[in-house]
């Protein structure tokens, strides 16, 4: 490993603007790197479903060891706001910050970096190595949209590893929640608030009522559901007649999903029904979970590696998603790895220098791990 080269490519990297929906310069950057580390590159077509600046980079890069098992890894190329003009600073305490006015955009630069740092090591030293894919994904922030209406033909690994979780390296997200949205509306009906209040149902009370009835927040070791939303109202002289909540059920379980969904769903149809008006809800899953077990493939490979750079790898549950649990949802094993990133999405957001090295390491050792087990 070069370290300085590796920091020189993550500062390169972070100053390039690509906060989510704008892809495109970032894209067409990794692409060149890509391709001049030997891989064969695609962009999808997905830009033109999700709206975003770019498609999803797919690289593929021939391995040299037929027997070992094909692998990929995957890192999102956007940014949260704000992340235009991001000046990063490197400080003696050992730390990369930006200077205060952004974030740093380390989420997920710091992967993208490693991942660079991978293909030159490989390319530089000839280790031998399977097939590798690097699925470079937009949207990521605005909920893994890029992922989701990838092709799953175009991924070709027997299992992978999302590169792309706090915590130092060493943790392994091997379960994440699948996640569902409720979009329910509530008609009332509408009367003047002065003259005749008595004469409406107001919405707001309906919806008020139904939430106050409903086990929020931590449902169980595996389930949680969250109201986001609540709107409703013109005017104060108005009896509101309608009124709209967004809301949210995550779980590592599907059927706890869905059975926390059911009894959102069923008070805010009964609370509303009983006072004298009614409520609508759709529903849609946003993304797939998964809880993949310490013998998985997958897992085994990554706990080894992290054992052999000199860490003890911690198994880890994350109550948030990522690509990783799209491309399980495709039907290939994928584990989150723990980057080393802090404070993510603020401007106090900073990288250990340390972690980023680390991070690298590890990488070139799930892929001489994989050479191993087929030898």
């Amino acid at each position: 490993m070069n370290k300085q080269r590796l920091l020189n490519e993550f500062l390169e990297l972070v100053k390039i603007d690509s906060v989510t929906k704008n892809e495109r310069q970032i894209a067409d950057v990794l692409k060149v790197k890509l391709e001049a580390l030997g891989f064969d590159v695609t962009e999808d077509d997905t830009s033109e479903k999700t709206g975003h600046g770019a498609g999803n980079l797919i690289a593929n890069l021939k391995g040299s060891n037929s027997a070992a098992d094909p692998i990929y890894f995957t890192c999102h190329m956007d940014t949260v706001v704000p992340g235009q003009n991001i000046q990063p600073v490197v400080k003696e305490d050992g730390y990369i910050y930006s200077d205060g006015t952004t974030i740093l955009g380390a989420d997920d630069k710091a992967g993208i970096a490693a991942l660079l740092e991978l293909a030159k090591i490989l390319q530089e030293q000839g280790n031998e190595h399977g097939d590798i894919q690097f699925i470079i994904t937009a949207g990521e922030e605005s909920g893994l949209v890029g992922a989701k209406v990838m092709d799953s033909k175009l991924l070709k690994a027997k299992y992978g590893f999302a590169v792309d979780s706090d915590g130092k390296v060493g943790g392994i997200v091997t379960a994440a929640p699948y996640q569902s949205k409720l979009w329910t509306t509530i008609y009332g009906k509408t009367a003047h608030a002065g003259v005749a209040p008595e004469k409406g149902i107001s919405a707001i009370t309906l919806a008020a009522k139904s939430i106050a009835g409903m086990k929020l927040g931590r449902i169980d070791a595996e389930t949680t559901a969250n109201i986001g939303r609540f709107e409703g109202g013109k005017a104060t002289n108005i009896v509101c007649e309608e009124a709209f909540i967004l809301s949210e059920v995550r779980s590592i379980n599907p059927d706890k999903m869905q059975q926390q969904m059911d009894l959102m769903i069923e008070k805010f149809a009964s609370t509303s029904s009983t006072l004298g008006g009614k409520a609508e809800t759709k529903t849609k899953l946003m993304y797939p979970g998964f809880n993949l077990s310490e013998d998985e493939q997958v897992v085994q490979v990554a706990m080894q590696a992290i054992r052999n750079i000199g860490r003890e790898p911690k198994l880890m549950t994350s109550g948030g998603g990522s690509d990783g649990n799209v491309f399980n949802g495709m039907g290939v094993p994928t584990v989150t790895l723990s980057v080393g990133y802090e404070e993510i999405h603020t401007k106090n957001e900073r990288m250990p220098v340390e972690e980023l090295n680390k991070l690298t390491e590890l990488l070139l050792e799930i892929v001489q791990q994989t050479s191993k087990t087929a030898d």
